[in-house]
């Protein structure tokens, strides 16, 4: 399916609703303004296999540029609206953009980056500055009849660089070039969570990233209609909920964390009834908050684990975790293989790298050796993330390999004690990191984010120490607790942990407070 069989049908429906403002896109608008925007594409000399790139907020003309660009036959990269001129600049060369987008609401940042790519051609949604052209006036002039040689483009992301620079991601080729192939994202949601054309599915995400990208664009294809919300507020998701009548939508466990500790009245104020599904991804949902979403909503709520680079997918129900609580379920779409160091697979139970076996293949742009560390011996692909399988088969992660600390020579993964502290009533957000410590190698060290700020200081430190203490062994609690105002976290629900903890290896010894 394609939005452009959907604009044939049924012209006047909602491909998307901006949730605060109300301002609607319809399909035959959608289908227009994307047709517009091809035939711009095409006038700057564009082809099959180019690469355009967007650094755009949560804006209606967003979708318009995404349809416009995969009935192009481009390569779109989304950038995240929170880099650094430097990280925008490096990702746009990177990916060899030709077009780059910007919206109005960057424009310090358009402006910044703009002398920093020479040759590229600039463009604005909701206004122009500088050398940035209207990127509305600049498709108007054009029809708004599909171009002739209309070919499938498909996004490739960037990792969030976690843990380094960031990779372009890009997938193996379609099969099928038709630009109205099988959706795979659509196909999973029809068979997972009963979407249909009647689908009214909330964005609580930048559409930026992977997961709000790819399953909204889904939503679309199957002729659902897209809530997208400008900024999340966890009170507001609520309400929006009711106000749409929304019927599914996913989420990130932060997501989960912060509609959780509104307080009762909130969280009673609204009618979620309308909600047939929702899901969550992009990091590692603690028990007790699962708990409590299943025991909220009801048994709705899936789970599934994946990365950008479309390697594997796995997948549990409500049914299924609370059974195999902690787990991110069993392969779907390949073999879940845990690995040794040497590529030796491991019984269940034992722990080790997580590989995918017969999934989707992968490269990294422009970067075949990052793309051959991504492979072992028998030729399986990793997020390099850690965990192990149960006798059912059902995966257990236990953190990044990359985020791992030693102490004493003990292997301790911080995952166990974030999730032990955020369930601290006073704790909003949490981050463990491993500090150099003279004796031990490494000491454990929790970074806070309070609930209310006035806490942060000693009396919350050593009722923090306490907490951990009482729920895991002293060797993985923290030997330090420091407080931030707030975690450098992605708006996906990801932490730059990476940014954290090298403050702590500092050459001053820098704290973070």
């Amino acid at each position: 399916m394609h939005p452009y069989l959907h604009a044939a049908a049924t012209p006047d429906k909602a491909a998307l609703i901006m949730a605060s403002s109300g301002e609607t896109v319809t399909y035959g608008e959608l289908d227009a303004r994307s047709n517009q925007g091809a035939h711009l594409f095409q006038s700057l000399g564009l082809k099959a296999g180019d690469a355009v790139a967007f650094c755009i907020d949560n804006n209606p003309r967003y979708y318009e540029l995404l349809w416009a660009a995969q009935r192009s036959g481009l390569r779109f990269t989304c950038l995240s609206t929170k880099l650094t001129t430097g990280e925008v600049e490096y990702i746009v060369k990177d990916c060899e953009a030709k077009v780059f987008v910007a919206s109005a609401a960057l424009t310090e940042l358009a402006l910044a980056v703009a002398p920093l790519i020479p040759g590229v051609t600039l463009y604005m949604v909701g206004g122009e500055a500088g050398p940035f052209k209207s990127l509305e006036a600049a498709r108007a002039a054009f029809p708004t009849t599909p171009v002739a040689d209309q070919t499938a483009g498909s996004a490739m992301l960037y990792s969030s660089g976690t843990t380094g620079r960031p990779k372009g991601v890009r997938r193996a080729a379609a099969i099928d070039p038709a630009i109205d192939a099988p959706n795979g994202l659509g196909i999973i949601g029809q068979a997972l969570y009963g979407w249909t054309s009647d689908t009214v599915y909330l964005s609580p995400a930048p559409l930026y990233h992977a997961a709000p990208l790819g399953w909204s664009m889904a939503v679309q294809a199957l002729g659902g209609t897209v809530v997208m919300m400008e900024h999340f507020d966890a009170a507001d998701a609520l309400r929006f909920i009711e106000q749409y009548k929304i019927t599914s939508a996913q989420w990130v466990p932060t997501h989960f964390v912060r509609m959780l500790k509104l307080p009762p009245e909130a969280r009673a104020r609204y009618d979620h009834s309308s909600l047939k599904s929702v899901f969550h991804a992009a990091a590692p949902c603690p028990v007790p908050v699962k708990e409590q979403m299943i025991a909220w909503w009801g048994p709705i709520v899936h789970e599934y684990y994946a990365g950008t680079e479309g390697n594997g997918f796995c997948i549990i129900n409500s049914e299924e975790w609370l059974a195999h609580r902690g787990s991110v379920g069993r392969g779907m779409t390949a073999q879940v293989r845990i690995c040794d160091d040497e590529g030796n697979v491991l019984p269940p139970r034992a722990e080790g790298m997580v590989f995918f076996e017969g999934g989707g293949q992968f490269e990294y742009h422009g970067d075949p050796a990052k793309t051959a560390e991504s492979r072992n011996k028998h030729g399986w692909t990793t997020l390099n993330d850690v965990g192990w399988v149960d006798e059912e088969g059902f995966l257990y992660l236990t953190d990044r390999k990359s985020f791992m600390i030693i102490s004493g020579g003990v292997n301790i993964y911080p995952q166990e004690l974030e999730n032990v502290l955020i369930g601290h009533p006073k704790v909003a957000d949490a981050a463990v990191v491993g500090a150099p410590d003279e004796e031990m190698g490494e000491k454990v060290v929790a970074v806070i984010q309070p609930m209310d700020w006035a806490d942060a200081g000693d009396e919350l430190r050593a009722e923090l120490m306490a907490y951990a203490r009482a729920h895991l062994s002293h060797v993985k609690s923290p030997r330090v607790i420091d407080f931030m105002a707030e975690l450098p976290r992605h708006a996906t629900g990801k932490l730059y942990k990476r940014l954290i903890r090298d403050a702590y290896w500092a050459k001053d010894g820098a704290r973070i407070a």
